[in-house]
């Protein structure tokens, strides 16, 4: 076990979350990691079954006396947002996470620290292996490639579970218990640029980093920089005011991320690197100005590099650029009906420039179909307007809130018994797999909890230890008392 997690409780939660760290398990590469679940089974003596999408369905008996319960299903995800700070020396292909200890913290060296999903799988594991939890019939679910588009959600198949209640442990704020999400859809958009040599014979590489990033739709509105639009603003007035060809481009690492970190090269005749200076740390006071204590260690830095071999046409950089500079991130629209509830978003994840193919990748969310499609067409005409190719992609249904649902009355109940008030009910402005599996089980009831976890999607990710034990309490009376 890392000495992070030594002495921690509840151990059964801990061992396997360290056992978990240690698989590498990116999005759509969850074999190993699926394997662990299916030895675990074995070693339990458990039946398991996998889909033909590659998600594990583990069935555990009632404890004696509780055959008649009501049963139950625990679902968890088993893939991970691979996102590292530029230098980290990290494969996330084989290499396992690294934990750190922070006071009352856990956290990674550098990279993701997968909190997000791996203590709710864990905690499914420990319920799995449990001999201690008067529990019913259970039924748990670990499904794949989540944190790209819900695909294992979406391609579970129906008929197969037989549970009543779903308790899903993709929770990150500990004392609430979720009851509905928005939906989502991929905005993808391309334009082929002509390349040519460059006429400057020197070369600079542009770098927007220190940003706190975050998750998508959590985080969205927290007026966070987008490393994006920062760069597109600071090529912008570059290109404007100098006569800088631009050479490369890439921002952001996974479509469900606030973009923390792009950079740009740009070709310049060497004796203007002085206003090539002036012009960025402009750049970086006006967007630290805008963005204050929400975004407080923004840097823009500049650096000698080689000179590309190719640079974009002078009329397609400006395209591009104006478009980054332009295109929305963030809130659309507050929900009228729930306070503080983020209805509409639009993030704009990522950005890549290959053989003069110019790609960005956007997400929009909302729990109300209609303008989830209209958010997403507010997208594609802006990228239209600059000459991009657009399509849309991963489309998934929210899931409507049900506060009067028998399940939820049963968990405050236990909320009650525990803690001596019921819990905070919430809605999340972000995907979860309940609405999208419950559609294929009407009548199935659903909740989502789970412990403190915060800037989950982002190298700052980081899971409240002290919130982990009362989780797993909190989540072994429930499986006593459904």
């Amino acid at each position: 076990m890392q000495q992070a997690l030594r002495g921690l409780e509840p151990k059964s939660i801990w061992k396997h979350f360290d056992r978990i760290a240690a698989i590498p398990r990116a999005s759509s590469k969850e074999a190993a990691i699926r394997q662990y679940v299916l030895d675990e089974a074995a070693r339990l003596g458990l039946r398991a079954t996998q889909d033909e999408a590659g998600n594990v369905v583990v069935s555990k008996p009632a404890r004696p006396g509780r055959e008649s319960a009501t049963p139950a299903l625990l679902q968890g995800h088993l893939d991970m947002v691979c996102e590292k700070n530029e230098g980290t020396a990290f494969n996330f292909d084989t290499d396992g996470i690294r934990i750190v200890r922070d006071g009352d913290w856990l956290k990674a060296g550098g990279t993701t620290l997968g909190s997000d999903n791996g203590v709710g799988v864990a905690s499914a594991l420990a319920v799995m292996e449990s001999t201690a939890i008067k529990h019913g019939p259970l039924e748990f679910v670990f499904t794949i490639d989540e944190e790209s588009g819900l695909t294992g959600a979406s391609e579970f198949p129906g008929g197969l579970l037989k549970s009543k209640y779903f308790l899903n442990l993709d929770g990150e704020e500990k004392g609430t218990l979720c009851i509905g999400c928005a939906g989502g859809i991929l905005t993808k958009a391309r334009r082929r640029v002509s390349m040519q040599a460059p006429v400057a014979a020197a070369a600079w590489r542009i770098k927007v980093s220190g940003l706190r990033g975050g998750h998508s739709g959590v985080d969205i509105h927290l007026g966070r920089g987008n490393a994006i639009r920062i760069l597109g603003a600071t090529l912008q007035a570059l290109i404007n005011e100098l006569p800088a060809e631009l050479g490369d481009l890439k921002g952001g690492s996974a479509q469900n991320a606030i973009p923390r970190e792009a950079f740009a090269v740009i070709a310049l005749d060497l004796d203007r690197e002085g206003q090539l200076r002036q012009v960025v740390s402009r750049c970086e006071n006006e967007q630290r100005l805008d963005l204050g204590a929400f975004d407080p260690e923004l840097t823009i830095t500049v650096e000698k590099t080689e000179l590309p071999l190719k640079v974009m046409a002078q009329s397609d950089a400006r395209r591009v650029v104006d478009l980054l500079t332009s295109l929305h991130h963030g809130v659309l629209a507050m929900s009228p009906d729930v306070p503080g509830l983020v209805q509409n978003s639009t993030n704009l994840a990522t950005l890549s420039l290959s053989d003069g193919l110019v790609e960005i990748v956007t997400s929009q969310r909302s729990a109300i179909e209609s303008n989830k499609q209209a958010a997403a067409r507010l997208v594609a005409t802006a990228c239209g307007l600059a000459g991009f190719e657009t399509e849309h992609s991963g489309s998934y249904s929210g899931w409507k809130p049900e506060p009067g649902s028998e399940i939820v009355r049963k968990l405050q109940e236990v909320n009650k018994k525990l803690y001596g008030e019921p819990a905070k009910l919430v809605i999340m402005h972000a995907g979860l797999e309940c609405g999208v599996i419950g559609e294929k089980y009407p009548g199935m009831q659903m909740v989502s909890f789970g412990p403190q976890i915060e800037n989950p999607h982002s190298p700052n990710e980081r899971v409240q230890i002290s919130s982990v034990e009362p989780f797993w309490k909190y989540l072994c009376a429930v499986l006593e008392e459904i």
